[in-house]
């Protein structure tokens, strides 16, 4: 083989190898995440909180941690 030839082939080889590489990675970010079961959601509400938006601000109140 020539060298012009084997530095071509290198290259498509390297082409190929990156497209199949991106191909992965696309399909594996596009998943989407598997669902809670409802024992496992109960859990995430209680450690983390529910998902409701949180109660206004009553006027008067601060913002401000109290130490």
């Amino acid at each position: 083989m020539t060298r012009p030839a084997l530095i071509a082939s290198v290259c498509i080889m390297i082409a190929g190898i990156a497209a199949i590489t991106i191909v992965v990675l696309v399909r594996g970010e596009s998943a989407a995440p598997p669902q809670l079961s409802d024992e496992q959601r109960a859990t995430r509400e209680k450690f983390f909180g529910s998902g409701k938006p949180l109660p206004p601000i009553e006027k008067g109140q601060g913002m401000c941690p109290k130490w």
